[in-house]
């Protein structure tokens, strides 16, 4: 190139560079625009939610109302409070937020808050191919270790891969939770629990009583690992459904367990629940009686029963609550139509 050439190349590039910064000058004028309307969002939102707290203790506390109009303004108003609850939470998912205990335990004072729908269903897609693709892979190591090789050194792989699958669910979803998903109750303690149940196997040193149990915790990772790939392939397909139908939010996630929206099409995934619910509850008995076996001298064997007891009690009566709170709903719906 003569210099010439090489003169215009620069002046094109100076022009670009200058349009740049005025870019970015604007950029950064509308970010700060943007974090005051943030911080006047959330504490509108503080606020409107305070006011409605104690207004709704007034109307508790108030004379009982004297004409059937009162009644139902009071029921009016009541209903209009709660509806704006949900609206305050849809809110909350598109303004930051200080993260909890876990995340800032884990991550600090980073702020995970998403500020766009696709951002939000982009990593809740991430999150369902995650939870799939080692769900598959884990049923493939167990079939391994079950069938094919018994080796400590890969069973400690096993119980690794475990371990950190667990720990990433949680963070993964506590960063969900911040973005709306409505994930809460046992179904969150679930995956805390099985890591910790996954950690002690882990430290299980290569002793009788681990080779006695061995097998049938193998089994079992199987057993939960085809469970919760028909759980997916079929929870997601009743998830799409709704959200077409408007019945769901777009951020609800698949889960381990049975929640009332499942009901739909899917109640034949209850024998394989509770028989992996029961299969926990074989394991903590197993592992309670290890303990009184004269060679039994390991920790790990008593607090891995402990864990499976807490499993096995938490699905279970958390599966039963939603199967008794879903048929009350419907004798409540049929008594309405009579």
């Amino acid at each position: 190139m003569s210099f010439q050439e090489c003169w215009e190349e620069w002046e094109a590039l100076d022009k670009d560079y200058q349009l740049l910064q005025e870019t970015h000058k604007l950029y950064k004028q509308q970010l700060e625009e943007v974090i005051k309307l943030q911080n006047a969002c959330l504490s509108s939102i503080e606020r409107q939610k305070k006011k409605y707290k104690e207004l709704s203790k007034s109307l508790e506390r108030c004379q009982l109302p004297e004409s059937e109009e009162q009644w139902r303004d009071t029921g009016f108003i009541q209903e209009l409070m709660k509806e704006r609850q949900n609206i305050f939470f849809e809110m909350e998912a598109f303004l930051p937020k200080k993260n909890g205990l876990y995340l800032s335990l884990v991550l600090g004072n980073v702020n995970v808050t998403l500020l766009s729908k696709q951002a939000k269903f982009a990593y809740k897609d991430e999150y369902e191919k995650f939870k799939l693709c080692l769900t598959i892979i884990l049923l493939l190591i167990s079939f391994s270790c079950r069938f094919l090789l018994n080796s400590r050194v890969v069973d400690s792989v096993f119980n690794f891969l475990l371990v950190w699958y667990y720990c990433t669910l949680t963070i993964r979803e506590s960063i969900l939770i911040n973005n709306g998903s409505r994930i809460k109750g046992w179904w969150v303690m679930h995956h805390y629990v099985s890591a910790f149940l996954s950690g002690v196997m882990l430290t299980w040193p290569d002793s009788k009583m681990y080779q006695i149990f061995r097998n049938q915790f193998l089994s079992f990772s199987m057993y939960q690992s085809f469970v919760q790939f028909l759980q997916y392939y079929y929870q997601s397909g009743c998830l799409y459904r709704l959200r077409a139908l408007g019945e769901r939010h777009n951020m609800d996630l698949t889960v381990e367990g049975f929640q009332s929206w499942m009901w739909r099409g899917l109640t034949f995934l209850l024998p394989f629940l509770f028989f992996g619910h029961f299969w926990q509850l074989y394991n903590a008995i197993t592992l309670f009686r290890l303990t009184n076996h004269p060679d039994c001298k390991e920790w790990q064997v008593s607090m891995c029963g402990l864990a499976f007891l807490v499993l096995f009690l938490g699905n279970f009566l958390t599966t039963v609550r939603v199967i008794y709170q879903k048929q009350k709903q419907r004798e409540k719906n049929v008594n309405k139509q009579l």
